[in-house]
């Protein structure tokens, strides 16, 4: 039993399981290359975005980041709205990038989600280069405009050089 116990203590997990010092300090380290700067996503704050709010301010309400058309530089995903102060003011989704300029401004790449469809969004994310949204609308005219009743989740997916979505729905019911 105590041939076994010494004999453990003799075997080293991989460096993933400990840390960058796997490696015994009297041996010698393999070599590793220097890690590339990370790229940063686009700041959604450096963006102009063309809605008519009417004299109201534009917000920001979600983001989410990552490589969505596989270049190796993130994109950031914005849900905006105009900023009425009441009511359910409906989203759009644009999807920005980062120039590679040194100093240019992000710019807005793709929309995904247009105001006129009036729907909000929530539960913004990327995965795996698929931007995924809950969308939030009414069934009909008559609906409140306060209280959505439908509800989709929506993905998009960056395929032959466009974004292509898919929409999954839900009941027509108080959301």
């Amino acid at each position: 039993m105590a041939a076994v116990i010494a004999a453990a203590g003799l075997i080293q997990p991989e460096a993933s399981a400990t840390g960058p010092s796997a490696a015994p300090a009297s041996g010698p380290r393999p070599a590793t290359a220097p890690e590339a700067p990370a790229v940063p996503a686009p700041d959604p704050a450096g963006v102009t975005y063309p809605l008519d709010c009417k004299g109201f301010p534009v917000a920001v309400t979600a983001t989410a980041q990552g490589d969505l058309d596989g270049d190796g530089r993130p994109e950031t995903v914005a849900a905006v709205r105009c900023d009425a102060g009441s009511g359910t003011p409906p989203h759009t989704i644009y999807v920005l990038a980062q120039d590679k300029t040194p100093g240019a401004a992000p710019r807005i790449v793709a929309t995904l989600l247009e105001a006129g469809k009036k729907q909000t969004a929530t539960d913004l994310a990327v995965r795996d280069g698929v931007v995924t949204a809950s969308l939030l609308g009414y069934s009909s005219p008559q609906v409140p405009r306060y209280s959505p009743d439908v509800k989709q989740l929506a993905k998009w997916r960056w395929s032959g050089g466009k974004f292509r979505q898919e929409l999954t729905n839900s009941d027509a019911r108080s959301v």
